[in-house]
């Protein structure tokens, strides 16, 4: 029996120019990352730790380093599925100019996703920053000094605090990464919201602007958003096979 709801996404990507992928928890969850926010997912386990918080005090940076690498293994078990993999090869085909992300996971690059067209708009959880001087560390020598001395990382460079690469609560949002997703939503002629609960925001304001300015707004997730309304066509189905077969990716 034809897939009416496909067709259609078929014909509207075929149709489009410039298409921006936006993804949330639910692309990533196909491939077994814990949904940070749902009942039952990590924030009920651990208390959020405020930004301000982990500046003040020695020991909420301890524990956010700790909960970090009791997650790690989770995360590091991670692969791209079939969801990420389609987004890659319309990215390589040319039709997704871009993909603005509130996943942390680092799954769209590691799909294949070019990295400088990936807007990672909290951060990423794979590598660490100095809050002072923005030097990048890798993790693997940080875990181990932290779960063999118990010791913080602090900035070879400027003695700064080190902290994961990712946006906690109370952090400012990277302004580079909001003007670039900004511009890629305001380029756009389809803007295709994947995975995502469309209740965080500033980031949840970006399928609203693309339709206002113009562009076919498709929302793909498992359950149905508040912004439902605002789209030319809601699928609420599985993202990997969804994508998947409209981009011909296995």
């Amino acid at each position: 029996m034809p897939d009416a709801d496909l067709e259609r996404l078929s014909d509207m990507l075929a149709g489009a120019a410039r298409v921006v992928a936006f993804t949330g928890a639910g692309i990533s969850t196909e491939s077994g990352i814990p949904d940070f926010r749902s009942p039952g997912g990590i924030w009920d386990k651990f208390r959020p730790i405020d930004f301000r918080e982990f500046m003040a005090s020695e020991d909420a940076r301890r524990e956010a380093w700790r909960r970090k690498f009791e997650i790690d293994p989770t995360l590091s078990a991670a692969e791209p599925n079939r969801g990420h993999r389609a987004v890659a090869s319309l990215m390589r085909s040319g039709k997704v100019t871009a993909v603005i992300t509130q996943n942390i996971d680092g799954l769209h690059q590691a799909a294949g996703a070019e990295g400088d067209r990936v807007i990672e708009l909290h951060g990423n959880t794979t590598y660490a920053r100095c809050l002072n001087c923005g030097e990048r560390y890798e993790l693997v020598p940080i875990r181990e000094a932290f779960l063999g001395e118990g010791t913080l990382p602090t900035c070879k460079a400027c003695g700064g605090i080190v902290k994961t690469a990712t946006i906690s609560f109370g952090q400012a949002m990277p302004e580079a990464a909001l003007r670039a997703a900004e511009e890629a939503t305001l380029t756009c002629d389809l803007f295709l919201a994947v995975g995502s609960s469309l209740v965080v925001y500033p980031a949840a304001g970006f399928p609203v602007l693309a339709k206002r300015n113009g562009a076919a707004l498709v929302i793909l997730n498992r359950e149905p958003t508040d912004l439902d309304g605002h789209a030319d066509l809601v699928l609420n189905r599985k993202i990997g096979d969804t994508l998947g077969t409209v981009a011909n990716v296995n």
